[in-house]
């Protein structure tokens, strides 16, 4: 079965029930990470696995880290809020409107 992304790269994402947003750096059509990890997470809020998973450049008021982050779990980020993320520029140019273009030495 074919999965269409419902995110792209380089879009600002937020968790729909923890406090963080982020930029998607990469997309997984299906679950792609350990059982255990899966495992980890409550069962009442565990993602279905057959759906797209996101990898994201994360940041909250603390900190910054990489998610990984199922797509039920996502809503767009439409905020001006500037991301502060360390590692979003070494992959991404920020154009004027605020998008975030993948570099070309990363898309090859």
């Amino acid at each position: 079965m074919n999965r269409v992304a419902k995110f792209a790269i380089g879009q600002k994402v937020k968790h729909r029930l923890f406090q963080f947003r982020g930029v998607i750096f990469d997309v997984d059509p299906v679950f792609s990470n350990t059982e255990e990890w899966w495992q980890s997470i409550p069962e009442e809020i565990r993602p279905h696995k057959e759906q797209p998973f996101y990898h994201v450049f994360a940041e909250n008021e603390e900190d910054h880290y990489v998610a990984y982050v199922s797509e039920q779990n996502l809503v767009e980020d439409d905020s001006e809020q500037p991301m502060s993320h360390p590692q979003i520029l070494s992959y991404f140019d920020q154009d004027t409107g605020g998008k975030y273009n993948l570099k070309p030495s990363i898309a090859h």
